[in-house]
Parts: structure tokens; C-alpha cells; sequence
């Protein structure tokens, strides 16, 4: 039987989940950059000519509509339901409210200066389209720190350096590749010449001593670390291959290699960037340029055709809004349950994509992990339900700073996001604390003033990304209801990082609302003309 790459790529999805499903793209080739060129996008000086746009939401994809619609010429209304700007790109800080549906309120107590990126986490270098629009508006960047070998790996019940866990796995990997060549097991595969180069590069490249067994030069770590004198470094033995694999009872199959793997996927290669003091501070720029523009605390109630123009009653001191066009860049969830003169494939299209889901918890706490354990930036990973813990990577040497101890998004299962979801913010809470202490023994009590979000449970967003038929592993092969929301409606043109190749990505937001933006002009254009 033949496997086609679309079913190989659905298969390791429903099995390991979206994280092992990317890899699985990006070596097939089938992972998707920023195409060159998208930070200089403009639309034709004064192509607007007073034409009236109304945009749904006021996220990232509403926020850049409202701003290069606006450069144009184009008069512009932005109605967000919230009573903030950024949709997904939320960063929670001392005072704010965290509303959640089911749950009870929470109220963020953090310390001036301290945040919590509840959303949006991190910036590719890659992005050029949302980069560009930082480096227009003059909004410093730092580096985000990724990946950091100093950081625990909880697996098994057992915490390990991910130094340890990275290089000792390629050193066993390694010793039994040389075994292999070394029996001549690979003599009919490879070209003998070839097979001795390898061998011979396996020798540094895997840390082989000339017989091809697996060594430790110290990339593993040291115990005791050398120092001064005669007080010589001793490097750490090996772990066998049992204690290197996650366990397969709280690890799925195509997950567990995922954090040996993390930091070489595409878009969580090194360098990645977040802006200073705050994932949300590229909105809030957008948000300064716009702002007369923008009616916070709007909810859309239906979304109506009035002729050739578009018609939008709404919540606030007036019932509607009508304008010559719309961006509706509003998640599937919440617009596929609004009343629209929408067609009936455009309804069955927002009614098909179920959202994904993730959830964080953060504290504030004194920085035990930069004092105790040296840990500047980067990830602990953990087969606990938090799957994950993320290290500050601004503030080095402050006193005091935000761990988010947990980013659940099932990096190692695919039914732990809905699983820590469906769970009270006490118990999250508590879990938190506990994978903590494991990685960092005894400090777990520092941890104060605990907040959580769960996505699939934030009003007005309701997951982080869409599921489009055969899961995240579908970015090459969108189905008919993909292409179908990304035709107008009339009058009006949808946007958002459910319409893109970069998925749950501010860049994808940004790119996909340029291609509406297209689309708007090219219709104002036509009007115009017909008028003429």
C-alpha cells in the first residue's frame, strides 16, 4: 500500500500530536517561511478615497487592517468585545482582571514592572512581516531564550540537565551507529567510502573513543565541576537509553523525541525575539496609531448586507455600524454562533474547524532559578500535565520575576491541554507547584500570587488556533472549507491566523490580513471605476 505524505503527516498527528506532527512537516519540506517582502507592505497611497471599512476585533490581523487601511486613505471603525486590544497577544499584569468562562475571576497581582505573556510567547526571526511592523513603530526587542542546557528535564520521575539528556543521547545514538558500521550491517546501503567517512566523524561528532563506544567529554556535565588548583572536573557517565526516552505511559510515541528536537523546528530556531516589557507591546503600537479608530466593549451581535454596503449591529451607545466594507477577523468559534447574511457553504465552512486549546499558569516569585540553579531563560520540560515550564528571558539579576510554570499546549500528549483545562485553578495551581519542586527542590514555596488561562476557556477567543480537518499536520493540505473562507462575502473579507500558513502565529495574523486588505482594495478600486 502506498502512503501518501498527507496521510503519513494525519497519522503521526492523531497518534503524537501537533508538536511531532510539525517535525514531521519540516522533514518532508513542507513547513512554510515568511515570504521576502512582507515587511514593506503598503497599499496604494490615498487608494481609499473615503471609502468606509468596518474591522471585527481588534487583535493582531484587525489591528494591522486598521492601520495600513487607514495609511490609504480608507475611513476606518474598529469594534473589539473586550475591553482590551491584542486578541491572542495578552500580557497580564499587576491590577488586571482574567475572565474565564466557568471559572471563577482572577486578579493578577504581580509587581510593577513583572508580566505574564498569557498568549502569544515568542517571535521567530523569521517573521518578517510582524518584525517589520516593531522596527517601523520603534519597539525595542530582546532576545527570547528558547532552549537553555542548564534547564531540568523531569522524566520518569527522575530530573535531569537537558545538557545531559541532548548530548548523551546523541552519543548513544552514535555508539550504535558505529556498532552498525562496524558489523557491517550498512554495507549494502551505503558506499563503503562513504561509510568510513561517517565513521570517522562519528568520533568527535558523537564523543566515540577510537573502539566506538560512547565516552563523556564533558558536554554532559560535570560532577564535581572542575575549580581552582588541583580540584580537576570528573564528567558525568552516561545514561543509558532507558532513562533517556520519556516514559511511554505519560508520553505519546511521535512526542517523545520532541524535546530533543524542539529548538531545531523552523520557527523555534535561535535567534528568537519578544519585544521589551511585554508580548503585547506590538499591538499596543499598533493601538497608538489607531486608537480614535477603536470602540472597546462592543460586541457584535449580526452581521448584516444593506445593499452593496455592510451592516453591523452591535452592543454600545449606537445599534449599528454600516460601512462599504468589513474585515471580520473574528475566531471561527464566536463567528460561526453570530447571525450573519452569510451563504450557506461560508456558514457550514465556520462551523466545520474546531479550535485548538493551551493553558498557563504563572508566579511570581524571588528568582530562585537564576540564584540556585544558573537557569537564565529557556524551557524545562516535564511528562507531569504542565508539560512545560518558561524561564524569563528578560531581567537577568532582578530580584524578582515571572515563572510561567506551565504552557500546556500537548507537546507530549495531544489530550493534556483539554485534560489541565477541564481541572479548577486551585488544582493547576497545585500541579504547578509540584513540578516546580521537583525541578527545583525546596523553592516551590517561593512561588506566590499564582494566575492561570486556559484558552478554550478565554471569552472571545475560545482556543488558540484552528484544528482545520486532520489537525495542525494540515498546513499543505487545507480542505475545501479553508479555501471557501478565504473568498469574499459581498462586501466582506475575513482575516486572521486561521487563514494563513504561519498557524496560532502573530505572523500569520499579520499576512493573512494583508491578503484581505488586497482584496479591499481591489473592490474599492472597482467601485470607483464603475462610478466613474
Amino acid at each position: 500500500m502506498t502512503i501518501t505524505r498527507r496521510t503519513l503527516l494525519e497519522q503521526i498527528g492523531s497518534v503524537a500530536g501537533a508538536g511531532a506532527a510539525y517535525m514531521a512537516m519540516e522533514a518532508l519540506g513542507l513547513a512554510v517561511a515568511t515570504p521576502a517582502g512582507a515587511e514593506a507592505f503598503a497599499l496604494p497611497t490615498s487608494s481609499g478615497k473615503g471609502r468606509s471599512v468596518v474591522i471585527l476585533g481588534a487583535g493582531i490581523a484587525g489591528m494591522v487592517s486598521a492601520y495600513e487601511l487607514q495609511r490609504a486613505g480608507f475611513q476606518v471603525t474598529v469594534l473589539e468585545a473586550r475591553e482590551r486590544i491584542g486578541g491572542r497577544v495578552w500580557t497580564i499584569r499587576g491590577g488586571d482582571r482574567i475572565v474565564q468562562m466557568g471559572r471563577p475571576d482572577q486578579r493578577a497581582g504581580f509587581g510593577n514592572g513583572l508580566y505574564f505573556n498569557a498568549g502569544a510567547a515568542r517571535i521567530p526571526s523569521s517573521h518578517r512581516g510582524i518584525l517589520g511592523y516593531a522596527r517601523r513603530f520603534g519597539v525595542p526587542m530582546e532576545t527570547m531564550v528558547n532552549a537553555n542546557r542548564n534547564a531540568g528535564w523531569d522524566f520518569r520521575g527522575k530530573v535531569h540537565p537537558e545538557r545531559r539528556m541532548v548530548n548523551d543521547m546523541r552519543g548513544q545514538l552514535g555508539e550504535l551507529l558505529a556498532k552498525a558500521i562496524d558489523q557491517h550491517a550498512l554495507d549494502g546501503e551505503v558506499a563503503r567510502g562513504e561509510l568510513a567517512m561517517i565513521r570517522d566523524f562519528l568520533v568527535p561528532y558523537a564523543q566515540l573513543d577510537r573502539s566506538g563506544r560512547y565516552v563523556p567529554q564533558g558536554s554532559s556535565g560535570y560532577s564535581p565541576e572542575g575549580g581552582g588548583y588541583a580540584n580537576a572536573p570528573k564528567a558525568l557517565p552516561p545514561l543509558s537509553i532507558e532513562e533517556l526516552l520519556p516514559d511511554p505511559a505519560n508520553t505519546s510515541r511521535g512526542s517523545m523525541a520532541l524535546p530533543y528536537l524542539f529548538e531545531n523546528i523552523w520557527d523555534m530556531q535561535a535567534t528568537m525575539l519578544q519585544p521589551v516589557g511585554g508580548m503585547d507591546r506590538i499591538a499596543h503600537a499598533f493601538y497608538e496609531r489607531v486608537k480614535p479608530q477603536v470602540r472597546l466593549n462592543t460586541q457584535i451581535k449580526e452581521i448584516r448586507r444593506v445593499g452593496k454596503k455592510v451592516r453591523i449591529v452591535h452592543s454600545g451607545a449606537s445599534n449599528f455600524t454600516e460601512a462599504d466594507f468589513c474585515v471580520c477577523t473574528l475566531p471561527m468559534p464566536v463567528l460561526a454562533r453570530i447571525p450573519a447574511d452569510f451563504s450557506r457553504a461560508k456558514a457550514n465552512a465556520l462551523k466545520s474547524v474546531e479550535y485548538r486549546t493551551s493553558v498557563k499558569v504563572a508566579f511570581e516569585s524571588l528568582r530562585f532559578w537564576e540564584t540556585q540553579d544558573s537557569i537564565f531563560g529557556g524551557l524545562a520540560w516535564t511528562d507531569r500535565l504542565n508539560e512545560n515550564i518558561m524561564y524569563p528571558s528578560g531581567g537577568f539579576n532582578d530580584s524578582r520575576g515571572v515563572l510561567v510554570a506551565a504552557y500546556c499546549g500537548g507537546w507530549t500528549r495531544p489530550e493534556n491541554p483539554k485534560a489541565f483545562a477541564d481541572l479548577s485553578h486551585e488544582r493547576r495551581l497545585q500541579i504547578c507547584r509540584e513540578s516546580v519542586e521537583a525541578l527545583h527542590p525546596g523553592q516551590s514555596h517561593l512561588l506566590e500570587k499564582g494566575v492561570t488561562v486556559a484558552w478554550g476557556l478565554t471569552p472571545w477567543s475560545e482556543g488558540v488556533g484552528a484544528l482545520w480537518p486532520g489537525g495542525l499536520t494540515a498546513v499543505q493540505f487545507r480542505p475545501p472549507e479553508y479555501y471557501e473562507l478565504l473568498k469574499p462575502e459581498g462586501p466582506i473579507v475575513f482575516a486572521g491566523e486561521h487563514l494563513s500558513y504561519q498557524p496560532t502565529w502573530q505572523e500569520g495574523a499579520v499576512l493573512s490580513a494583508h491578503e484581505a486588505l488586497k482584496l479591499v482594495q481591489s473592490m474599492a478600486s472597482n467601485a470607483i471605476a464603475r462610478a466613474a
